[in-house]
């Protein structure tokens, strides 16, 4: 009896790299998709949601940030980050501190250039390639906390997965790429994401949220039910 091949399925997400949901989505994902290991290979791209569009260059302290913008106390805040945090063990990533030494200020920054990058990575290199940034990215910002919003960061977390710096520096002032992250926003906006992280399954079944393993799985399963072989 010869074995089926896997199904073959594309999965783009609408992702900020400042979003822990985010992370823990791809966590769960990640999971979800090795339940169905056998069944169904997933080609995951991602797309450019920014959370704080207008965040100012010297950017904001985390905690006074989810204050200000939903109105919370400092201690939902600490019971909002605690919430976060277990979540993310669960789903087997992590959004502490791994620096050396004490801990610098968990800030939030612009992400719009680490968006311009991600999108140069897709391009030029390929899914593959561009989650390895996309990872890397997070990491950088939970646990290294760096300032993703500078240049010199931005290149240097490229060149960690391989990419050139010469052609990292080259995208972060790429106008094109500035618009087509514009348009890839616009997207968002056009199919009623408001929230991320949101995964669109062969371009037309959206899940949205950071979801359980099992979810993502049933919901991958139902989508290979609808699509023809």
């Amino acid at each position: 009896m010869t074995r089926q091949a896997p199904r073959k399925m594309q999965i783009d997400i609408w992702s900020d790299v400042m979003c822990p949901w985010c992370l823990v989505g791809y966590g769960q994902l990640s999971k979800g998709l090795a339940l169905v290991e056998g069944e169904i290979e997933a080609d995951i791209r991602w797309h450019a949601f920014e959370l704080n569009p207008d965040m100012p260059v010297e950017g904001e302290e985390r905690s006074e940030h989810i204050a200000r913008k939903y109105g919370r106390t400092a201690e939902q805040t600490r019971g909002v980050q605690d919430q976060m945090r277990q979540a993310a063990i669960n789903a087997g990533v992590s959004l502490d501190y791994a620096g050396k030494g004490e801990a610098p200020p968990a800030m939030m920054w612009n992400t719009f250039d680490a968006h311009k990058l991600l999108t140069w990575a897709l391009e030029a290199f390929g899914p593959k390639v561009q989650t390895r940034l996309k990872l890397a990215l997070f990491d950088a910002h939970f646990g290294q906390r760096r300032n993703i919003s500078e240049h010199s960061v931005l290149v240097d977390i490229a060149q960690t997965v391989g990419l050139d710096a010469e052609g990292a520096a080259a995208a972060l002032v790429d106008e094109d790429l500035g618009r087509k992250v514009r348009l890839e926003e616009q997207a968002a906006f056009d199919m009623n994401i408001s929230g991320v992280p949101a995964m669109v399954v062969e371009g037309k079944f959206l899940i949205p949220g950071a979801q359980d393993p099992e979810t993502y799985a049933n919901a991958l399963r139902r989508v290979a039910e609808k699509i023809p072989a």
